[in-house]
């Protein structure tokens, strides 16, 4: 016999948050990534391309970890027209020791935009300077709003600017989050004044077109770019990675092939073979993160699969200690 618990989103909301505990957990994912033998396959891509749409799915196994999820993320970008959201999607954590199903997590993307949320959390923590309390946001999506609330748990954030192609999705966002967060946030219709003395500037588009330029950008600043998760996706001006003082990757693998650095390597800005630092090689302490105060940092973060399994183990863990979620036998 065995036993499959089930588990909704509802169910994954009340027991996963964006908290310390959730940074922290991806925070040791990266770090297992730079230690450990993972075993990370390259990302399965599927694009429907007449709606807007794309599939991804990702999957890690890390040594010594119980399960190991294979997750299904689509990202249907025409969705809020029609009153849908853009993302979606569900994992499925199986045994490591068997390959027997152990929880299928029914999120609807919700614990993707956890960890993609405690990612930008982990880069601002090992790349931005530590006094940084002024935030640039691009995007007016779900990960405009969790980005910022992530960089408020790692560094004292005091004002937020909100910039979106769409201004009164930018304003709207502003003032939800001024009266959620307790800070001032603005929504800017330029977005060079936007990154203005910006401390923290991070994108959160699925634009094909670079919405940052590198002429904006001031020393100091640190910048995270979260929506370049495939090949025709590009927020960055290439010529950015090129300027910036410290690049690093979440994956070079990924970032070579599909993120920011790959439009940097075809405009010629880098050459194909350039050796950059990974995250998770910063966390361990393997590789050396920000030098000085003047510096600007650049993370490009194409998520991976690690971050996937690390989530979706503690989703699981929390679940079986609160007798969370349906239980199926078979």
């Amino acid at each position: 016999m065995t036993r499959m618990t089930l588990l909704t989103e509802k169910d994954l909301r009340a027991l996963v948050a964006l908290d310390a505990e959730v940074v922290a957990c991806i925070e040791n994912a990266f770090h297992a990534l730079a230690t450990k033998p993972v075993a990370m396959p390259p990302i399965l891509r599927l694009d429907i391309l007449e709606h807007r749409g794309e599939v991804d799915v990702k999957a890690a196994y890390v040594p010594g970890i119980e399960g190991f999820a294979i997750k299904i993320s689509p990202g249907f970008f025409d969705n809020p027209k029609i009153g849908l959201p853009s993302t979606n999607g569900m994992m499925v954590l199986m045994s490591s020791r068997t390959g027997l199903v152990q929880a299928l997590l029914l999120d609807n993307g919700y614990l993707t935009d956890m960890r993609t949320a405690a990612a930008g959390a982990v880069a601002a923590k090992y790349l931005s300077r530590t006094d940084a309390g002024i935030a640039a946001i691009f995007g007016a999506g779900m990960q405009s709003r969790l980005q910022l609330k992530a960089l408020m748990l790692v560094r004292p954030i005091r004002e937020a600017r909100i910039w979106a192609r769409d201004n009164a999705k930018a304003k709207a966002l502003a003032v939800e989050l001024t009266a959620e967060l307790g800070i001032p946030v603005k929504a800017f219709a330029d977005p060079e004044a936007a990154v203005a003395g910006a401390d923290i500037i991070v994108t959160t588009t699925p634009s094909a077109t670079p919405i940052l330029k590198a002429e904006w950008l001031e020393p100091g600043q640190h910048v995270t770019a979260m929506g370049s998760d495939a090949e025709h996706k590009n927020e960055l001006d290439p010529a950015l990675i090129g300027r910036a003082g410290l690049y690093v990757a979440d994956s070079l693998s990924q970032t070579r092939r599909l993120g920011e650095l790959h439009h940097a390597i075809a405009a010629g800005v880098v050459p194909e073979n350039a050796d950059f630092a990974e995250l998770g090689q910063i966390v361990a302490g393997q590789k050396t993160g920000r030098t000085d105060a003047g510096q600007i940092t650049v993370a490009d973060l194409t998520g991976t699969g690690i971050q996937d399994t690390a989530i979706a183990s503690l989703a699981h863990d929390r679940a079986v200690a609160a007798g969370a979620g349906t239980i199926f036998e078979s």
